[in-house]
């Protein structure tokens, strides 16, 4: 009996105790990638009137914040991507080789101490830091272990998660683990918009001690979820599924040979099996064999997986589709505060009125459009699909970047926010949350970990390369930043990369909702090594 025999014939199990402990274990990491994400982009303004304000604060009142170098700013932006197609890839192929439980928590321990090492920025003139610049890249070198951090996550979570669901949850279990991204980013503006009020006699007086503290708070108050879960990351037992997944690992003919006689037979047992003793309704064909240790994932296993077209189309679609998204929802999320200066919402007479305006334009696009888009998928993903969700997620964006970019000096500013507001709601709605749970159910448990952790380094690039080249290409006086095309220039590149994004779906990316990964990569090894068997 197959995982898809025998939930066909059995209700859908209710979400338990188990899976909400799963969903915080999990989801932990997403928040704080999240969190990570928009403090950045909320703390720049402020980094830029402590390290790069000249003259006194109180008399210059200058609105907007001034300018951070451009490779500067942009190089400290991406620094957590960066990080991230690190760790992404590493504690991918670490977690297929080494097993989930022996790898599980150590990615976190390395964003605590990233955390750590940036709150930790020493004060001026300490440390032989006394200019804004090198500051910054303090910034930079401790935000890319962060990233480190934060990578390592996507890959172990996915498969962690999807390893203990059930077909019928599978995809909402993936979607709740990954909307902890929208509490993050809703944490990151309350926190900003409380703090301001608090030091707003510093941001109005000559205080630069305590603007400091603002953004030391705003990146230490990550810290307090991360210790609250690291215990029970550090004690999670191994996966069964990937346990028995483990045991295909091998392409011996012997050895399939073995295994096939051996899941044949537990096939037929479990045909006569009472459903009430089906553990935990998660049997599926490859479940019901190794009891072993895993011996571990070489690379050989990988590439042999992939050698055959259609999975490699399927891991190209996976990892292109979410190169494509990242570039413009990294490209808008790392420089929003950018945005709505531009767009003429974030404004104001004095430093604290500019940022907290700027925190609130944030808390909304938050409340109004990138929390939902999370709970839409949610709701719809079992009853959609998700290849299907993923290609109106792009190609409502693809509208939303074409009409800023077509008619952004004809739109009010309301207008243009309200455009940014549907364009988050539809990235999460949409490729953003579709991009991460694909990878997690398409490819088998034996290579889901480095799968994964490959396709979403692919698109962490997408997210450097628009971290570090928004802030230029965006400028619109040509001659002193040459190459530029202007922000309506950038919101075109949008346009075209969310409309190839669909294409590339479309073509490329199979729907898996009610698919079981596992037993169809037991039934094509076990073809490949005796096709009359099948």
């Amino acid at each position: 009996m197959s995982l898809e025999e025998y939930e066909a014939t059995h209700p859908p199990r209710a979400f338990t105790w188990a899976d909400f402990k799963l969903y915080a274990i999990c989801g932990v990491g997403f928040m704080l990638d999240s969190y990570d994400l928009f403090i950045v982009n909320l703390a720049s303004p402020i980094w830029a009137y402590e390290f790069f304000t000249k003259g006194n604060l109180a008399t210059t009142k200058t609105v907007p914040s001034p300018s951070i170098p451009f490779l500067v700013r942009g190089t400290v932006n991406a620094a957590a991507n960066i990080g991230n197609v690190i760790g992404q890839l590493m504690f991918g192929f670490l977690g297929d080789t080494f097993g989930r439980k022996f790898v599980y928590g150590k990615e976190l321990i390395i964003a605590i101490v990233g955390i750590i090492m940036i709150i930790s920025l020493p004060v001026n003139g300490s440390a032989g830091l006394t200019k804004g610049v090198e500051k910054m890249w303090w910034l930079f070198g401790f935000r890319l272990l962060l990233g480190i951090g934060i990578g390592g996550d996507y890959p172990m979570s996915a498969a962690i998660v999807a390893e203990r669901s059930t077909l019928s949850n599978r995809g909402r279990m993936l979607g709740w683990i990954f909307s902890n991204q929208g509490w993050g980013t809703l944490a990151a503006s309350v926190i900003t918009c409380i703090l301001l009020p608090i030091f707003k006699h510093s941001l109005t007086h000559d205080n630069f001690g305590k603007i400091d503290g603002i953004w030391r708070l705003q990146v230490g108050l990550a810290l307090v979820p991360c210790f609250a879960l690291l215990y029970f990351r550090l004690t999670m037992p191994e996966s069964r599924k990937f346990l028995q997944s483990t045991e295909l690992s091998s392409v011996a003919t012997s050895s399939l040979n073995t295994s096939a006689a051996s899941l044949d037979a537990e096939k037929q047992n479990l045909k006569t099996t009472d459903g009430k003793q089906v553990d935990d309704r998660r049997i599926s064909v490859v479940e019901a064999h190794a009891t072993q240790p895993p011996k571990g994932v070489q690379m050989a296993a990988f590439i042999e997986y992939f050698s055959h077209p259609r999975h490699a189309i399927t891991l190209f679609g996976c990892a292109f589709s979410w190169f494509l998204v990242d570039v413009a929802f990294y490209g808008i999320n790392l420089n929003q505060s950018v945005i709505l200066t531009d767009i003429g919402y974030a404004s104001g007479k004095t430093p604290y009125d500019y940022l907290l305006k700027n925190a609130e334009g944030n808390l909304i696009i938050a409340v109004a459009g990138y929390v939902p888009g999370y709970f839409l998928t949610i709701a719809f993903i079992e009853l959609l699909g998700r290849k299907w969700i993923q290609i109106q997620g792009f190609l409502v964006t693809a509208l939303m970047f074409g009409i800023l970019a077509g008619a952004n000096g004809s739109l009010s500013s309301a207008s243009r926010f309200a455009l940014i507001i549907i364009a988050q709601l539809f990235f999460n709605f949409g490729p953003n949350a579709t991009t991460f749970i694909v990878p997690g159910e398409v490819f088998p448990s034996r290579v889901r970990g480095l799968a994964h952790g490959f396709c979403a380094a692919v698109g962490k690039l997408g997210a450097i390369l628009s971290g570090i080249g928004f802030n230029w290409w965006s400028q619109s006086d040509h001659k002193k930043y040459p190459g530029s095309i202007g922000l309506s220039g950038v919101l075109w590149i949008f346009f075209a990369f969310e409309l190839l994004g669909a294409i590339v779906t479309f073509f490329c990316v199979p729907e898996t909702k009610g698919k079981d990964s596992d037993a169809i990569d037991y039934e094509e090894c076990q073809s490949r090594v005796s096709p009359s068997s099948t």
